[in-house]
């Protein structure tokens, strides 16, 4: 069992702490501003960065605000110069990657960082919106560099199938950053475009009397806190400004043929092979399963079927390879991974 240090306790870091201390996982934690509510939860909570790395936990997981990482990294490292012997695995919750590992790499700390990224969020924000369900059994990411220590991963993979009882898709800071793109942060534009076009709309109070479930549905993500998704797209402008480009455009010319009457079915049937895979199965549950992405592309069998990749030689690197084509690792054996 190891210890985990979080540092940042808002929606995110808070939610992780609390499951982790909910599957009797060591945890301390530090927040300049959410410590006090944290501690009255029944967190351990010590004042700074330093005084966490005191308590020499084996994983220190960054959950500061985007932002704010470079100074948090540079916070952590201070502390690791003062205390002889401490080897902790760095690793995050940032919903980008490529940024987070500049930023670690800054610091002196890129030999010990593993990123990560659960899916899973809501619209509120801080720690009083933190809750340990919403860190239980999510899908997470688990990205690596080059040089990924192998150890290293293995203890966040271990945490995120073990205690946390999640899936884990082990990619590429790229792979992770252009698949987030489509998935999370192009909905969150386009969330608050459809809110922003409402609140400049001559008819704003009658469209929100008559507003529904595809209004609410289409819009929950918009009522997040705007500088946080501000920083989130910014910080992966890479992928999000052509993936908006493609947006515009298709909508561009589903206008003018709405203009010119003419045929629109290519817009509305091009979803169909995804449109299965997400649909609700009875009880309301997605239709999509860990590994039905991959059957879908060609590029595994069927949802039921579990492969194992042995864990000597690159295995970080198969596991790339494999998720890359949509297997998750579901569960870790002494010497191997299973994937689904």
């Amino acid at each position: 069992m190891v210890s985990v240090g979080v540092v940042g306790l808002g929606l995110v870091g808070g939610s992780l702490a609390r499951a982790l201390r909910a599957a009797d996982v060591p945890v301390v934690a530090t927040d300049p501003v959410s410590g006090g509510e944290a501690r009255a939860a029944g967190l351990t909570v010590t004042d700074d960065v330093a005084g966490l790395a005191a308590n020499r936990p084996d994983v220190v997981v960054l959950a500061a605000p985007l932002r704010a990482m470079r100074a948090v990294a540079g916070e952590l490292a201070e502390a690791l110069a003062v205390q002889d012997g401490w080897d902790p695995t760095v690793t995050d919750v940032g919903s980008v990657k490529g940024p987070v590992r500049e930023a670690v790499t800054e610091a002196g700390l890129g030999g010990r960082y593993v990123g990560a990224h659960p899916m899973s969020g809501a619209e509120l924000s801080g720690f009083a919106a933190s809750s340990a369900q919403l860190m239980q059994g999510v899908p997470w990411a688990v990205t690596v560099g080059e040089a990924a220590d192998p150890d290293r991963v293995l203890q966040v993979l271990t945490l995120v199938t073990g205690p946390l009882g999640g899936t884990a898709a082990v990619l590429t800071d790229d792979l992770h950053d252009e698949a987030v793109a489509l998935v999370s942060h192009v909905p969150h534009v386009l969330a608050n475009q459809l809110l922003g076009a409402v609140a400049g709309a001559p008819v704003r109070d009658v469209a929100l009397g008559l507003s529904a479930g595809s209004f609410r549905d289409g819009t929950r993500v918009g009522l997040a806190d705007p500088r946080r998704t501000e920083a989130m797209v910014t910080e992966n402008g890479t992928w999000v400004a052509p993936a908006l480009r493609l947006a515009a455009r298709d909508l561009e010319r589903l206008a003018d043929d709405l203009e010119s009457n003419a045929p629109t079915h290519w817009f509305f049937d091009r979803p169909d092979p995804v449109r299965e895979l997400v649909r609700p199965r009875a009880g309301g549950v997605t239709g999509l399963r860990p590994g039905d992405a991959g059957a879908a592309s060609g590029g595994r069998g069927p949802a039921a079927d579990v492969e194992t990749v042995p864990l000597a030689g690159d295995w970080p690197a198969e596991l790339v390879t494999r998720c890359a084509r949509g297997a998750v690792v579901v569960a870790l054996e002494p010497r191997s991974a299973v994937l689904r």
